[in-house]
């Protein structure tokens, strides 16, 4: 009977602990905080930083059809 008790004095304790055991929480790092403040239109100089991605995109988009091309030439 002693030892039921301890098991049921002991398994609540247990559990109570494992529950308590929680991950870190992520934080906001400054790639997080770039990308939010992108979405939201808060980053020093957006006009600018828009520019530079939108000519990324162009150049991306400009070599895809390079590509393309190249391809349909060989065939």
């Amino acid at each position: 009977m002693k030892k039921m008790r301890t098991l049921l004095l002991a398994c609540p304790l247990l559990f109570a602990l494992a529950a308590c055991d929680k991950p870190a929480q992520p934080t906001l790092g400054s790639d997080n905080k770039d990308s939010l403040n992108d979405a939201l239109d808060r980053r020093p100089h957006e006009k600018v930083r828009d520019a530079a991605e939108d000519i990324g995109d162009a150049g991306k988009r400009a070599g895809g059809d390079i590509k393309d091309a190249v391809k349909d030439a060989t065939k």
